[in-house]
Protein backbone atom coordinates (compact mmCIF):
# COMPACT_ATOMS: atom_id res chain seq x y z
CA UNK A 1 0.00 0.00 0.00
CA UNK A 2 2.73 2.48 0.74
CA UNK A 3 3.87 2.52 -3.57
CA UNK A 4 0.17 3.27 -4.52
CA UNK A 5 -0.12 6.11 -1.45
CA UNK A 6 3.63 7.30 -3.06
CA UNK A 7 2.35 7.21 -6.66
CA UNK A 8 -0.98 8.66 -5.90
CA UNK A 9 0.99 11.73 -3.51
CA UNK A 10 3.26 12.86 -6.92
CA UNK A 11 -0.11 12.39 -8.90
CA UNK A 12 -1.31 14.47 -6.95
CA UNK A 13 1.73 17.78 -7.69
CA UNK A 14 1.18 17.04 -11.07
CA UNK A 15 -1.19 19.73 -11.69
CA UNK A 16 0.32 22.33 -9.34
CA UNK A 17 3.60 21.85 -11.60
CA UNK A 18 2.22 22.28 -14.91
CA UNK A 19 2.78 18.58 -15.88
CA UNK A 20 0.39 16.08 -17.76
CA UNK A 21 3.20 13.55 -16.79
CA UNK A 22 6.16 12.71 -15.17
CA UNK A 23 9.12 10.05 -16.62
CA UNK A 24 10.51 9.08 -13.54
CA UNK A 25 14.23 7.41 -14.66
CA UNK A 26 16.31 7.43 -11.46
CA UNK A 27 16.31 3.71 -10.14
CA UNK A 28 16.24 4.96 -6.58
CA UNK A 29 13.10 6.94 -7.61
CA UNK A 30 11.40 4.48 -9.45
CA UNK A 31 12.28 2.25 -5.92
CA UNK A 32 10.87 4.58 -3.90
CA UNK A 33 7.27 4.71 -5.86
CA UNK A 34 7.29 0.77 -6.98
CA UNK A 35 9.50 -0.99 -5.38
CA UNK A 36 11.34 -2.33 -8.46
CA UNK A 37 15.06 -3.34 -7.52
CA UNK A 38 16.72 -3.45 -11.11
CA UNK A 39 19.06 -1.75 -13.27
CA UNK A 40 16.93 -0.97 -16.20
CA UNK A 41 13.50 0.74 -15.90
CA UNK A 42 11.50 3.85 -16.53
CA UNK A 43 8.27 4.55 -14.44
CA UNK A 44 5.28 6.78 -16.34
CA UNK A 45 2.93 8.15 -13.85
CA UNK A 46 -0.15 10.64 -15.25
CA UNK A 47 -2.85 11.83 -13.75
CA UNK A 48 -4.84 8.68 -13.73
CA UNK A 49 -2.50 5.76 -13.65
CA UNK A 50 0.86 4.80 -13.80
CA UNK A 51 2.94 2.27 -16.34
CA UNK A 52 6.00 0.37 -15.52
CA UNK A 53 8.55 0.10 -18.27
CA UNK A 54 11.84 -2.60 -18.26
CA UNK A 55 13.36 -5.58 -20.49
CA UNK A 56 13.36 -9.07 -20.58
CA UNK A 57 15.77 -9.82 -18.17
CA UNK A 58 13.22 -8.28 -15.87
CA UNK A 59 10.04 -10.04 -16.57
CA UNK A 60 9.84 -11.83 -13.79
CA UNK A 61 11.55 -9.57 -11.31
CA UNK A 62 9.16 -6.63 -12.32
CA UNK A 63 6.07 -9.25 -11.37
CA UNK A 64 7.05 -10.04 -8.17
CA UNK A 65 8.18 -6.27 -7.36
CA UNK A 66 6.67 -3.46 -8.95
CA UNK A 67 3.32 -2.62 -7.44
CA UNK A 68 0.72 0.22 -8.14
CA UNK A 69 1.49 0.23 -11.89
CA UNK A 70 0.85 -1.37 -15.17
CA UNK A 71 3.90 -3.60 -16.77
CA UNK A 72 5.13 -3.28 -19.78
CA UNK A 73 8.25 -5.65 -20.85
CA UNK A 74 10.09 -5.71 -24.05
CA UNK A 75 13.14 -5.72 -25.84
CA UNK A 76 12.79 -2.32 -26.73
CA UNK A 77 14.56 0.26 -23.80
CA UNK A 78 12.67 1.97 -21.13
CA UNK A 79 12.93 4.86 -22.87
CA UNK A 80 11.58 3.55 -26.23
CA UNK A 81 9.11 1.78 -24.54
CA UNK A 82 7.48 4.80 -22.63
CA UNK A 83 8.09 7.06 -26.01
CA UNK A 84 5.55 4.04 -27.49
CA UNK A 85 3.31 3.87 -25.20
CA UNK A 86 2.95 7.76 -24.54
CA UNK A 87 1.69 8.20 -28.47
CA UNK A 88 -0.44 5.02 -28.64
CA UNK A 89 -2.10 5.60 -25.32
CA UNK A 90 -2.48 9.88 -25.97
CA UNK A 91 -5.73 11.30 -25.62
CA UNK A 92 -6.74 13.55 -28.51
CA UNK A 93 -6.51 17.08 -27.56
CA UNK A 94 -4.23 20.22 -27.21
CA UNK A 95 -0.31 19.28 -26.34
CA UNK A 96 0.27 17.63 -23.43
CA UNK A 97 3.35 18.12 -21.04
CA UNK A 98 5.76 15.49 -19.97
CA UNK A 99 8.14 16.31 -17.07
CA UNK A 100 11.62 14.57 -16.78
CA UNK A 101 14.20 14.33 -14.08
CA UNK A 102 16.79 16.88 -15.84
CA UNK A 103 19.19 15.44 -13.28
CA UNK A 104 18.98 12.16 -14.22
CA UNK A 105 18.85 12.20 -17.80
CA UNK A 106 21.60 12.61 -20.01
CA UNK A 107 21.74 14.67 -22.95
CA UNK A 108 21.78 12.00 -25.71
CA UNK A 109 18.20 10.10 -23.89
CA UNK A 110 17.29 13.63 -23.77
CA UNK A 111 17.86 13.60 -27.33
CA UNK A 112 16.14 9.80 -28.16
CA UNK A 113 13.28 11.23 -26.37
CA UNK A 114 12.60 13.85 -28.57
CA UNK A 115 12.90 12.36 -31.43
CA UNK A 116 10.92 9.47 -30.65
CA UNK A 117 7.74 11.64 -29.55
CA UNK A 118 5.47 13.52 -31.66
CA UNK A 119 4.75 17.64 -31.67
CA UNK A 120 2.10 16.82 -29.76
CA UNK A 121 4.51 16.33 -26.62
CA UNK A 122 6.52 18.66 -24.61
CA UNK A 123 9.54 17.74 -22.74
CA UNK A 124 9.83 20.02 -19.52
CA UNK A 125 12.07 19.61 -16.67
CA UNK A 126 10.49 19.14 -13.59
CA UNK A 127 11.42 20.03 -10.16
CA UNK A 128 12.45 16.99 -7.73
CA UNK A 129 9.17 15.87 -6.26
CA UNK A 130 9.97 12.94 -5.52
CA UNK A 131 13.36 13.90 -3.79
CA UNK A 132 11.53 16.10 -1.55
CA UNK A 133 8.69 13.70 -1.01
CA UNK A 134 12.11 10.95 0.02
CA UNK A 135 13.37 14.04 2.66
CA UNK A 136 10.75 12.82 5.16
CA UNK A 137 10.98 8.70 6.23
CA UNK A 138 7.86 6.71 7.17
CA UNK A 139 7.72 4.22 9.98
CA UNK A 140 8.72 1.89 7.82
CA UNK A 141 12.36 3.34 6.10
CA UNK A 142 12.99 4.73 9.90
CA UNK A 143 13.58 0.76 10.96
CA UNK A 144 15.21 -0.10 8.12
CA UNK A 145 17.92 2.97 8.84
CA UNK A 146 17.73 1.74 12.28
CA UNK A 147 18.60 -1.30 11.21
CA UNK A 148 21.28 -0.76 9.39
CA UNK A 149 22.82 1.72 11.70
CA UNK A 150 22.91 -1.25 14.28
CA UNK A 151 24.79 -3.07 11.42
CA UNK A 152 27.12 -0.62 11.03
CA UNK A 153 28.14 -0.18 14.46
CA UNK A 154 28.04 -3.73 15.25
CA UNK A 155 30.56 -3.77 12.51
CA UNK A 156 32.94 -1.31 13.89
CA UNK A 157 33.08 -2.91 16.99
CA UNK A 158 34.44 -6.14 15.03
CA UNK A 159 36.88 -4.10 13.29
CA UNK A 160 38.56 -2.42 15.96
CA UNK A 161 39.94 -6.13 16.88
CA UNK A 162 41.80 -5.88 13.28
CA UNK A 163 43.63 -1.99 13.90
CA UNK A 164 47.24 -3.02 14.79
CA UNK A 165 50.58 -1.34 13.82
CA UNK A 166 51.89 -3.09 9.96
CA UNK A 167 48.40 -4.25 9.48
CA UNK A 168 47.42 -3.08 5.56
CA UNK A 169 44.56 0.15 5.40
CA UNK A 170 43.11 -2.57 2.70
CA UNK A 171 42.83 -5.72 5.40
CA UNK A 172 41.08 -3.65 7.41
CA UNK A 173 38.59 -2.69 5.12
CA UNK A 174 38.38 -5.97 3.74
CA UNK A 175 37.55 -7.79 6.95
CA UNK A 176 35.16 -5.22 7.37
CA UNK A 177 33.10 -6.06 4.50
CA UNK A 178 33.11 -9.43 4.54
CA UNK A 179 31.66 -9.02 8.05
CA UNK A 180 29.01 -7.01 6.50
CA UNK A 181 28.06 -9.71 3.59
CA UNK A 182 28.08 -12.37 6.46
CA UNK A 183 25.47 -10.19 8.70
CA UNK A 184 23.59 -10.06 5.99
CA UNK A 185 24.20 -6.41 4.13
CA UNK A 186 23.41 -6.39 0.21
CA UNK A 187 26.31 -4.50 0.30
CA UNK A 188 28.42 -1.73 1.31
CA UNK A 189 27.01 2.00 0.77
CA UNK A 190 30.23 3.17 -0.28
CA UNK A 191 33.81 2.15 -0.29
CA UNK A 192 35.21 1.81 2.86
CA UNK A 193 37.28 4.46 4.03
CA UNK A 194 40.62 3.73 6.16
CA UNK A 195 42.69 6.43 6.63
CA UNK A 196 45.99 6.27 8.95
CA UNK A 197 48.57 8.94 10.05
CA UNK A 198 49.50 11.45 7.50
CA UNK A 199 46.44 9.91 5.30
CA UNK A 200 44.07 10.52 7.95
CA UNK A 201 44.18 14.14 6.51
CA UNK A 202 42.29 13.22 3.53
CA UNK A 203 38.01 13.58 3.74
CA UNK A 204 37.85 10.81 1.61
CA UNK A 205 40.63 8.59 1.82
CA UNK A 206 40.04 5.42 0.70
CA UNK A 207 41.58 2.33 2.12
CA UNK A 208 45.10 1.76 0.31
CA UNK A 209 47.72 -0.50 0.65
CA UNK A 210 49.85 1.76 3.17
CA UNK A 211 50.03 0.40 6.70
CA UNK A 212 49.01 1.26 9.59
CA UNK A 213 51.62 3.52 11.84
CA UNK A 214 52.67 2.42 15.38
CA UNK A 215 51.24 6.03 16.54
CA UNK A 216 48.63 8.44 14.77
CA UNK A 217 44.69 8.67 14.10
CA UNK A 218 42.91 6.25 12.26
CA UNK A 219 39.34 7.33 10.09
CA UNK A 220 37.40 5.09 9.60
CA UNK A 221 33.82 5.93 7.29
CA UNK A 222 31.64 3.26 6.72
CA UNK A 223 28.26 2.33 5.75
CA UNK A 224 25.88 -0.75 4.93
CA UNK A 225 22.90 -1.27 2.65
CA UNK A 226 20.20 -3.38 4.42
CA UNK A 227 16.61 -3.53 2.49
CA UNK A 228 17.96 -1.09 0.08
CA UNK A 229 18.46 1.73 2.63
CA UNK A 230 21.90 3.16 4.01
CA UNK A 231 23.68 3.61 6.78
CA UNK A 232 26.52 6.06 7.25
CA UNK A 233 29.12 6.55 10.66
CA UNK A 234 32.46 7.71 11.12
CA UNK A 235 34.94 6.75 14.27
CA UNK A 236 38.59 8.20 14.35
CA UNK A 237 40.66 6.17 16.64
CA UNK A 238 43.95 6.28 17.90
CA UNK A 239 46.91 3.94 17.64
CA UNK A 240 49.14 4.56 20.66
CA UNK A 241 49.50 7.21 22.51
CA UNK A 242 48.04 10.76 21.42
CA UNK A 243 49.92 13.89 20.92
CA UNK A 244 48.49 16.47 23.13
CA UNK A 245 48.13 18.56 19.78
CA UNK A 246 45.82 15.66 17.78
CA UNK A 247 43.79 15.31 21.23
CA UNK A 248 43.04 18.73 21.43
CA UNK A 249 41.79 18.51 17.74
CA UNK A 250 40.14 15.55 18.73
CA UNK A 251 37.90 16.71 21.46
CA UNK A 252 37.28 19.58 19.74
CA UNK A 253 35.81 18.49 16.71
CA UNK A 254 34.00 16.27 19.57
CA UNK A 255 32.66 19.20 20.77
CA UNK A 256 31.30 21.10 17.35
CA UNK A 257 29.45 17.32 16.99
CA UNK A 258 27.48 17.47 19.62
CA UNK A 259 26.41 21.23 19.77
CA UNK A 260 25.80 20.66 15.94
CA UNK A 261 23.45 17.79 16.92
CA UNK A 262 22.00 19.75 19.52
CA UNK A 263 20.89 22.44 16.87
CA UNK A 264 18.68 20.24 14.90
CA UNK A 265 15.13 19.94 15.38
CA UNK A 266 11.97 21.28 13.44
CA UNK A 267 11.54 24.62 12.33
CA UNK A 268 15.41 25.44 12.58
CA UNK A 269 17.35 26.01 9.04
CA UNK A 270 19.47 23.24 7.26
CA UNK A 271 22.59 25.76 7.50
CA UNK A 272 22.48 26.08 11.42
CA UNK A 273 24.42 23.20 12.85
CA UNK A 274 26.95 24.40 9.71
CA UNK A 275 27.08 27.60 11.75
CA UNK A 276 27.36 26.25 15.46
CA UNK A 277 30.11 23.72 14.42
CA UNK A 278 32.25 26.21 12.73
CA UNK A 279 31.69 28.39 14.86
CA UNK A 280 33.50 26.16 18.17
CA UNK A 281 36.02 25.08 15.78
CA UNK A 282 37.11 28.52 15.32
CA UNK A 283 37.23 29.35 18.85
CA UNK A 284 39.74 26.61 18.91
CA UNK A 285 41.69 27.82 15.64
CA UNK A 286 40.41 24.91 13.51
CA UNK A 287 37.71 26.24 11.37
CA UNK A 288 40.11 26.77 8.32
CA UNK A 289 40.49 22.60 8.43
CA UNK A 290 36.67 21.81 8.25
CA UNK A 291 36.56 21.78 4.32
CA UNK A 292 33.48 20.04 3.68
CA UNK A 293 29.97 20.71 4.36
CA UNK A 294 27.96 19.51 7.84
CA UNK A 295 25.98 16.73 6.97
CA UNK A 296 23.35 15.27 4.61
CA UNK A 297 20.82 13.09 4.41
CA UNK A 298 20.70 8.75 4.49
CA UNK A 299 18.22 7.00 3.20
CA UNK A 300 18.03 4.95 -0.19
CA UNK A 301 21.07 6.85 -1.71
CA UNK A 302 23.98 7.62 0.67
CA UNK A 303 23.71 11.02 -0.20
CA UNK A 304 20.08 12.60 -0.53
CA UNK A 305 19.04 15.72 0.23
CA UNK A 306 19.25 17.62 2.65
CA UNK A 307 22.62 19.20 2.86
CA UNK A 308 23.35 20.93 5.77
CA UNK A 309 25.94 23.91 4.60
CA UNK A 310 25.90 27.55 4.63
CA UNK A 311 22.65 28.90 2.47
CA UNK A 312 20.76 26.26 3.21
CA UNK A 313 17.65 28.05 3.87
CA UNK A 314 15.03 25.75 4.02
CA UNK A 315 13.72 24.17 7.86
CA UNK A 316 14.21 20.81 9.39
CA UNK A 317 10.58 18.60 9.12
CA UNK A 318 10.12 15.81 11.39
CA UNK A 319 10.86 12.22 9.82
CA UNK A 320 14.66 13.35 8.19
CA UNK A 321 17.35 11.61 8.90
CA UNK A 322 21.14 13.16 8.58
CA UNK A 323 24.10 12.57 9.16
CA UNK A 324 26.52 15.09 11.40
CA UNK A 325 29.61 15.14 10.21
CA UNK A 326 32.09 17.63 11.02
CA UNK A 327 36.07 16.98 10.62
CA UNK A 328 39.68 18.66 10.70
CA UNK A 329 42.45 17.59 8.23
CA UNK A 330 45.80 19.61 8.78
CA UNK A 331 47.86 18.22 5.68
CA UNK A 332 50.51 16.29 6.07
CA UNK A 333 50.19 15.34 10.08
CA UNK A 334 46.30 13.74 10.79
CA UNK A 335 42.69 14.32 10.63
CA UNK A 336 39.66 13.87 12.54
CA UNK A 337 35.95 13.21 11.86
CA UNK A 338 32.83 12.34 13.93
CA UNK A 339 30.05 11.15 12.19
CA UNK A 340 26.21 10.46 13.62
CA UNK A 341 23.06 9.43 11.66
CA UNK A 342 20.13 11.55 13.58
CA UNK A 343 16.43 11.47 13.27
CA UNK A 344 14.52 14.63 13.18
CA UNK A 345 11.76 14.12 15.72
CA UNK A 346 8.75 16.21 16.96
CA UNK A 347 10.45 17.90 19.85
CA UNK A 348 14.12 17.70 18.52
CA UNK A 349 16.34 14.77 17.21
CA UNK A 350 17.91 11.03 17.99
CA UNK A 351 21.06 10.11 17.86
CA UNK A 352 20.31 6.51 15.93
CA UNK A 353 24.14 6.12 16.06
CA UNK A 354 24.81 4.09 19.30
CA UNK A 355 28.79 4.17 19.07
CA UNK A 356 30.86 5.72 21.69
CA UNK A 357 32.83 9.20 21.12
CA UNK A 358 35.26 9.14 23.06
CA UNK A 359 38.60 8.97 22.04
CA UNK A 360 40.19 5.28 21.90
CA UNK A 361 43.72 4.69 22.35
CA UNK A 362 44.29 1.47 20.82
Amino acid sequence: MQYKRRQSTLRGLLAANQLDALLVTHLPNIRYLCGFTGSSAALLVTEHNSCFFTDGRYTEQAKTEVQGAKIVVDRKSPFLLASEWLEKNRQRGGRLVLGVEADHLTLGANRRMKANLSSHFRLKCAPPLIERARMIKDAEEIQCLRDAVAMGAHLFDQTLANMCPGVKEIEVAAAMEQNAYKAGAEGMSFPTIIASGARSALPHGRASQGALPVTGFVVCDFGVILAGYCSDQTRTVALGRTSPEARHAYEAVKEAQQAAIEAVRPGVSFSVPDEVGRKLLKKQGLARYFTHSTGHGVGLEIHEDPRLAVGQNECFRPGMVVTIEPGVYLPGKYGVRIEDMVLVTENGCEVLTPTSKELLEI
